[in-house]
């Protein structure tokens, strides 16, 4: 059965305020099909979900990355709304965010809160300069302007779901989820979307520091899957500046004294220079890999699309 519209609430003891996110979704997009997925919670939050008017299910591996990889694989919808259930995003922009995909091609829509209240709503500093960190991060590495990395309001036609390789686990999903949007060159639009404070009582799951380290982790490990030829050129560039600095000593006493007089650090400098080049060609072979990778993906996605085409006509 092909939905619509979904709109997917990851949860994990959110009791307090997923009655309000259930009932807003259900007003702002009449048609959709609203799913929580309650992740392990130890309140009453599917419980409320329910009553409320979604359609509950449980992922019970602990983390986002891993319920919403439940939720990708097992709803089929013509676009899916993902919102977090703490209610701190509006729904007035649903509509939208939902209609970027389903009449403009769109295959991500990023609800961007930078652009709006999000600095002066959040009362976490640290979590400000996380998010502009890891913005201007990917920006720079992947020669891209997303206006919000880390939202959790997003939109996606039923081929970018289909397609995602979910690899995260936690709540450097987001992350994962803009650098294969950007990398495959997907249709991605900018939403600007008001954002709120969790309400008094409401409790953030995300932690600052593990969860950030987690984030830059994920960064690097992408960079280097999705751009091998930068990321080991960049490696093997700080490797020959390194034998460089160790062979000018050496040059200069050998100017000055006709005489090897540090063999050792001559030794050194060689298989720094070796190294070196061997992480350049490295470079070049898994860049090659790559962009098979690439070849192989459109291929996916063709097939993906061919397949929704069909179940749009059942």
């Amino acid at each position: 059965m092909l939905d619509k519209i979904a709109v997917l609430i990851p949860c994990y003891n959110e009791a307090q305020t997923i009655e309000k996110v259930v009932t807003d979704a259900r007003h702002a997009l009449p048609e959709a099909v609203v799913y929580v997925y309650d992740n392990n919670s130890s309140d009453d939050t599917a419980e409320i979900a329910a009553k409320a008017g979604a359609i509950v299910k449980h992922e019970y591996q602990q983390g986002k990355g891993n319920v919403i990889r439940r939720m990708f694989r097992e709803i089929d919808a013509c676009c899916y709304l993902l919102i977090d259930g703490d209610d701190t995003y509006p729904l007035e922009h649903a509509r939208e965010m939902t209609d970027r995909v389903l009449h403009h091609q769109a295959d991500m829509v990023v609800g961007d809160r930078l652009s709006s209240t999000y600095f002066s709503e959040n009362k976490r500093p640290f979590h400000n300069f996380g998010n502009s960190l890891v913005r201007g991060s990917i920006n720079h590495l992947f020669h891209s302007d997303i206006k919000d990395i880390m939202t959790g309001y997003r939109a996606f036609g039923y081929c970018f779901v289909k397609t995602f390789p979910v690899l995260s686990q936690g709540f450097e999903i987001e992350t994962e989820m803009t650098i294969h949007a950007v990398y495959n060159h997907m249709q991605i639009e900018n939403v600007i979307v008001d954002y709120r404070d969790r309400p008094h009582g409401s409790v953030s799951k995300l932690n600052t520091y593990s969860d950030g380290f987690r984030v830059l982790r994920m960064i690097l490990r992408l960079f280097k899957t999705y751009k091998p030829l930068a990321f080991f050129s960049m490696i093997a560039a700080c490797l020959m500046l390194l034998a460089i600095g160790f062979f000018i000593p050496v040059f200069i006493r050998f100017l000055e004294t006709h005489l090897v007089l540090q063999i050792p650090t001559l030794v050194v400098c060689g298989f720094v220079t070796l190294a070196a080049i061997q992480s350049f060609f490295a470079g070049l072979i898994l860049s090659n890999m790559s962009e098979n990778n690439r070849r192989d993906f459109e291929y996916e996605l063709h097939r993906t699309e061919n397949i929704y085409k069909q179940l749009k006509e059942m």
